[in-house]
């Protein structure tokens, strides 16, 4: 190999490391806030403990912004059922951002929207689901399920929400 061919390979080798190094650079990813297990497994913790104080056989979930679940606790003596449902109202907390039993609610007065019950098949609008907020900043979202009505489920989900002093 001639020294000019050499040059012009290592100048080319040169300018594509540099290019690979700038574009490395200028991709730099936003870290967005996120739940962590421990504060997740807490959250989950104390509601499933509230739950239990108050006498009510639950399971609950904690899932992440993304809908994946984190952590899932089934109480002892809990139904089947609570598994599903306490995922389900997890997940649409996460998504919609906002508490299941007022969404509920919210759709009672407004037939017209009655198609986000259809919007996604985890979707589950029954009281005891809350968003997981951190200084306004949607983290994921706490479910509940299996106590005789979605506003007890919502208490032990406010008190997993207050163990970890998110909103």
């Amino acid at each position: 190999m001639n020294s000019t061919r050499k040059t012009l390979l290592n100048l080319g080798v040169a300018a594509i490391g540099l290019t690979m190094a700038s574009t490395a650079m200028a991709v730099e990813l936003p870290t967005a806030p996120y739940l962590p297990l421990e504060m997740a497994q807490k959250a989950a913790q104390a509601a499933a403990d509230q739950c239990k104080a108050d006498g009510y056989k639950v399971s609950v979930a904690i899932v992440e912004r993304s809908g994946a679940v984190k952590v899932l606790l089934k109480g002892d003596g809990s139904g089947p059922h609570t598994f599903g449902s306490s995922t389900g109202k997890a997940f649409t907390s996460a998504s919609m951002g906002r508490a299941t039993l007022g969404l509920s609610g919210f759709l009672k007065d407004h037939r017209e929207l009655d198609g986000l019950r259809d919007m996604d098949e985890r979707m589950i609008i029954l009281g005891g689901g809350l968003p997981i907020k951190f200084n306004g900043a949607l983290v994921g979202g706490i479910g509940v399920g299996g106590a005789p009505g979605g506003d007890k489920d919502e208490k032990c989900a406010k008190a997993g929400l207050a163990a970890i002093g998110a909103e």
